[in-house]
């Protein structure tokens, strides 16, 4: 083998040397049942024309790679947003390994999170004992202010009593009586992670405003002039909350941030480890019941937080990740009316600065098509966007969409002449999209990492926008809300078409005479 100490190569080189290479044929050879090259080949063809598309549009009983993840992911990103606070997830430890590894691959930070360690006989008679055990363990070794508690499949499977099973733990002296423990049921087998995310926003305000499952007096509620701002699952969390913070201040709002994430995935590097960072302390959490109004930035990651909030006598209003000048129009003026305060001139200097740079740009993006995939409020922000921009996002995808957010995307085409020919597909998935790329191409794509294999597969170009992001580095750093927000956006789909017409006219002598110094 080429490897050895003195020189060691990266796996780009390691595994196409010929030992590796004779390696890998034996191993197709003897172990995987190898078909005639020609046959896979003629497979491979039919499952780009429009037939197989009828065929692959007309299944129901599978799933092909979801553009989504399962509800425990969300509740662990809800929960890490508040003050010294751990999430437990009541199952089994590969499970949090998943949520863990995905946010520290996404965020590129550690991400705190433990686990009850369940197993074949809790499976058989209950994991009470794993979360008696598991939050006297998290409490002692992690000394956390808050244990926020959620479910995997197992433990919804064989329907664990949260409520019940804290309350024994209590009772059990694993933590003490007011130690503060919200919880919320997450089963991994229906919903998505957005669904997660709502069930313990809701879970830890029930918590806090009405009695504590039981154990105190609900909060009365004692309205002031502050809002609530809620971000919502969101990959763009750090440079988002960021920028949402530096508007407000502005503006001269009084405001909470509500699940607070922004500093927890961005720690220095100073020579101390953080546990926790930052989040909404649990104080704020309390007292946000006093607030006048609450604002959430992404409504289908709040369809129950908001109306258990309304019902406590807030005014809310939702917006479905709002990226460019209308949708940022539309967000800073509710705030404006919502908080009696002015826009101030600086916004409206940033403002101009989109609108002169989607100007200076408009030519190369007027008329181009997109195909777009992700939760259901992003691809309805960044529809709403390229619909701005002049482009037509032909194929709108969110496998975690329901009806309402389909009728919702059509009403938005319905408004612009750029969505005439523009399609929405609720609870379809990334198998679904390589079928409409194969048979009704566009020129660009837009979505998470996973979209790479639709890349290679169907050669249509990526822009990286969503989560997980694995494969691009710190571009959670970076705000897409507001105006600033809508410019970066704007830069990463320029910067993918020019690399495109770049590509496209590199061949000396053949292609290069569109090879421009000048865009």
């Amino acid at each position: 083998m080429p490897q050895n100490a003195d020189n060691v190569l990266d796996h780009f080189e390691l595994f196409r040397g010929p030992e590796y290479q004779q390696m890998l044929a034996n191993k197709k050879k003897m172990f995987e049942n190898p078909r005639d090259p020609a046959e896979v080949e003629r497979i491979r063809e039919w499952a780009k024309t429009p037939e197989y598309k009828e065929k692959n549009f007309a299944r129901e009983a599978l799933t092909v790679n979801p553009a989504k993840a399962c509800q425990p992911l969300g509740a662990v990103f809800a929960a890490v947003g508040f003050e010294s606070t751990i999430p437990f997830v009541h199952g089994s430890q590969g499970c949090v390994a998943y949520y863990r590894s995905h946010f520290s691959r996404h965020f590129k930070e550690p991400s705190s999170c433990v686990s009850s360690s369940m197993t074949e006989d809790a499976a058989v008679f209950g994991g009470l004992n794993n979360m008696i055990d598991g939050l006297a363990n998290t409490y002692n070794m992690y000394k956390p202010k808050m244990i926020s508690v959620s479910t995997t499949c197992m433990a919804e499977v064989i329907g664990d009593d949260l409520n019940a099973f804290i309350k024994t733990s209590k009772e059990k002296g694993s933590v003490p009586q007011e130690f503060d423990v919200p919880f919320a049921h997450t089963p991994a087998f229906v919903g998505s992670h957005i669904t997660g995310y709502d069930n313990v926003m809701k879970g830890i305000f029930e918590h806090f405003w009405d009695g504590k499952a039981g154990t105190t007096e609900k909060l009365e509620r004692k309205p002031n002039e502050s809002i609530n701002f809620i971000g919502g699952f969101d990959g763009y969390t750090v440079g988002n909350l960021r920028e949402i913070k530096r508007i407000f201040g502005l503006m001269g709002v009084e405001y909470t941030i509500l699940a607070d994430n922004s500093d927890i995935w961005d720690t220095p590097t100073d020579g101390e480890f953080r546990m926790y960072d930052g989040g909404t302390t649990l104080e704020q959490a309390a007292n946000a019941l006093h607030a006048k109004a609450t604002i959430s930035m992404q409504e289908y990651c709040t369809e129950k937080t908001l109306p258990l909030i309304a019902a406590h006598g807030h005014e809310v209003a939702a917006f479905n990740h709002p990226v460019g000048v209308s949708a940022t129009d539309k967000f800073l003026m509710a705030i404006s009316r919502i908080t009696g305060k002015e826009i101030p001139e600086e916004l409206s200097r940033e403002r101009g600065r989109l609108v002169d740079a989607i100007a200076d740009s408009s030519a190369h993006i007027h008329g181009k098509k997109f195909a777009i995939y992700g939760d259901p409020d992003l691809c309805l922000g960044l529809a709403g966007f390229l619909l701005e921009l002049g482009a037509e996002p032909t194929h709108v995808l969110a496998t975690n969409g329901n009806k309402h957010w389909a009728e919702k995307v059509q009403q938005l085409f319905d408004s612009s002449p750029f969505g005439k020919n523009c399609q929405v597909y609720p609870g379809r998935d990334l198998w679904h999209m390589r079928s409409l790329l194969f048979t009704e191409p566009v020129d660009f794509l837009i979505g998470n990492t996973y979209g790479k294999y639709l890349e290679r597969d169907t050669g249509t170009p990526l822009i990286r926008i969503g989560f997980p992001v694995f494969d691009r580095h710190h571009h959670h750093r970076y705000p897409v809300w507001g105006y600033q927000g809508g410019l970066n956006v704007l830069v990463w789909i320029l910067d993918r078409i020019f690399e495109e017409i770049d590509r496209n006219t590199i061949v000396p002598a053949k292609t290069d005479f569109s090879f421009d110094i000048i865009r």
